[in-house]
């Protein structure tokens, strides 16, 4: 080539120009199966995140219901409270917390629950006690009549 001459620019084939349209076409449609992946997996990440939220909000809700922390007794009833001789009654309680349950006059054997029921047959009219212990010793009572006619 003498000074001064221009080289010829280089052309391109057709067999290029199509690896090149090829190659561009193949980055655009990973790079929408990439945005598709991510945004269908962040979506169901929001939906995981919100369902264990709402499960954390029910769990704190049923712990504080079921006497959270606190020392109590939440129920104590009977159920008739109203009875004939010789028929039963159902005393039902539950306590949080408690280390020690009492049930006086004493019918069933009783135990910290937060649920549980005891019969009882009273011959006379009948006021019945519940007294709970604590681990530190605190007592709290609770009564309820069963009457018999």
């Amino acid at each position: 080539m003498a000074p001064g001459a221009e080289a010829e620019p280089k052309r391109t084939s057709g067999m290029q120009l199509y690896w090149i349209a090829s190659g561009a076409v193949m980055c655009l449609a990973l790079a929408y199966l990439g945005w598709v992946f991510y945004s269908r997996w962040r979506t169901d990440r929001d939906i995981e995140e919100r369902i264990a939220a709402e499960k954390r909000a029910q769990a704190a809700r049923t712990y504080d219901g079921m006497g959270g922390d606190r020392f109590e007794i939440l129920t104590f009833y009977a159920s008739p409270s109203l009875v004939r001789r010789g028929e039963d009654s159902t005393l039902c309680y539950g306590v949080s917390n408690a280390k020690s349950v009492t049930l006086q006059p004493q019918s069933s054997p009783v135990w910290p629950s937060q649920g549980r029921c005891v019969d009882v047959t009273p011959s006379k009219t009948t006021t019945y006690t519940l007294t709970a212990t604590d681990a530190a010793g605190h007592v709290k009572s609770a009564q309820v009549l069963v009457e018999v006619r």
